[in-house]
């Protein structure tokens, strides 16, 4: 993360449809994901966080970019790249995937989203899914188109949100279930819009299906939201870790596989579908993991931010994992982590040393998500 004004914005990365308007709105510090700037800094994270858990925050997730496929052969080739069984996901509805390769590693977790029988887009987090679904395609000998439409995301996340969507697209927003999407104009902006989101509480993404319009849907959210406590915003590390939410590159990468991460539901191994990675995933469980994500306990004083680097976790001198993510949070008054360890030290009240800035300290092993287990803030009925 930079200042903005020491930050070199090149023409080789890409902007978002709402870059201007979030350096007008006050962003100050932006990082790089799928080859676009996201804002990451619109000032004090832990205000941030009360903001997002109180009121409302709109942030620009225009990087989670989409990967359109269509064709004859749509389906078959969707299927193909999950070890979900997606045979009930019907027209309108998102599901959350893993994208897995032949030895059964994560590629990416991106939401599905299914816009008609033979129509998918794969909203991403940080990997290179579009290149990966056209080299798949080559070698599968189907019928399919695969391409990055222009469409761009921006979440509205908050116990506020459905009011302000309720202000800008009327009462019936609310029959909008958790995980369903709608397709929608505001004003002539054409959008889908999903109850979906990356904050562990209530919320909307809303595609943006033309990037010349992104400052004007900026606009009209903000101003609807104004009387409703909404703040421009940016994801919150504290939240999405109170929630045990994925971040790809730091919690799961290529060498991770889904029961590591607890994510055996997402793996269909006793259906007759056929998708890339079963034969490995297969002898995975079969043989059972050696490591497993966990929750972590810091004891130590309140972290002043999320960690930069994986620290070691010990156990009697011997290193026996790593932490992945690590945040204080404010709600809980506790520094929180999601780590992955050997199987062996995972059992829930194991204590473990962890070396955080060349010190010592002690953690315990706990449930995970820290907050909210049940997902009823998400899932809530308006």
């Amino acid at each position: 993360m930079q200042d903005k004004k020491d930050f070199g914005f090149g023409t080789q990365i890409r902007k978002s449809p709402y870059f201007n308007s979030t350096v007008k709105w006050g962003a100050t510090g932006f990082s790089v994901y799928n080859h676009m700037y996201i804002p990451r800094d619109f000032g004090n994270p832990e205000q941030n966080f009360w903001n997002l858990i109180n009121e409302a925050i709109l942030c620009d997730v225009a990087v989670e970019r989409q990967v359109e496929i269509t064709g004859p052969d749509a389906y078959k080739f969707v299927q193909l790249l999950t070890p979900r069984d997606l045979s009930k996901l019907s027209v309108g509805q998102c599901k959350y995937v893993l994208i897995t390769n032949h030895e059964g590693g994560i590629l990416n977790d991106p939401v599905l989203l299914r816009l008609a029988e033979n129509h998918f887009w794969l909203s991403l987090g940080d990997s290179d899914i579009l290149l990966w679904a056209q080299g798949v395609a080559v070698n599968s000998g189907l019928n399919v188109k695969i391409i990055e439409p222009d469409a761009s995301p921006l979440q509205l996340q908050g116990p506020n949100s459905g009011k302000i969507m309720q202000k800008l697209f009327g009462e019936s927003i609310i029959e909008l279930k958790y995980y369903w999407f709608k397709e929608l104009e505001l004003d002539g902006i054409p959008l889908i819009v999903s109850r979906t989101g990356w904050s562990s509480e209530l919320g909307y993404e809303l595609f943006l299906r033309d990037g010349s319009k992104g400052d004007l849907l900026w606009e009209k959210i903000m101003e609807a939201g104004k009387n409703l406590g909404l703040k421009p915003g940016h994801t919150s590390s504290i939240r999405r870790i109170e929630g045990a939410m994925l971040s790809y590159h730091a919690d799961a990468d290529i060498n991770t596989n889904p029961y590591e991460v607890g994510l055996d539901r997402l793996v269909s191994l006793d259906s007759d579908i056929n998708f890339i990675g079963k034969d490995a995933l297969k002898k995975i469980k079969e043989n059972g993991v050696k490591r497993k994500q966990v929750g972590l306990i810091i004891d130590c004083d309140p972290l002043k931010g999320p960690n930069t680097t994986f620290w070691k976790i010990k156990k009697n001198n011997k290193i026996v994992g790593k932490v992945t993510s690590a945040v204080y949070s404010p709600r809980l008054k506790k520094n929180i982590a999601l780590a992955m360890i050997s199987i062996e030290e995972s059992k829930i009240g194991n204590n473990l040393d962890i070396e955080v800035m060349n010190k010592t300290v002690k953690s315990t092993v706990v449930e995970k998500p820290f907050y909210d287990p049940k997902k009823k803030i998400t899932s809530a009925k308006l």
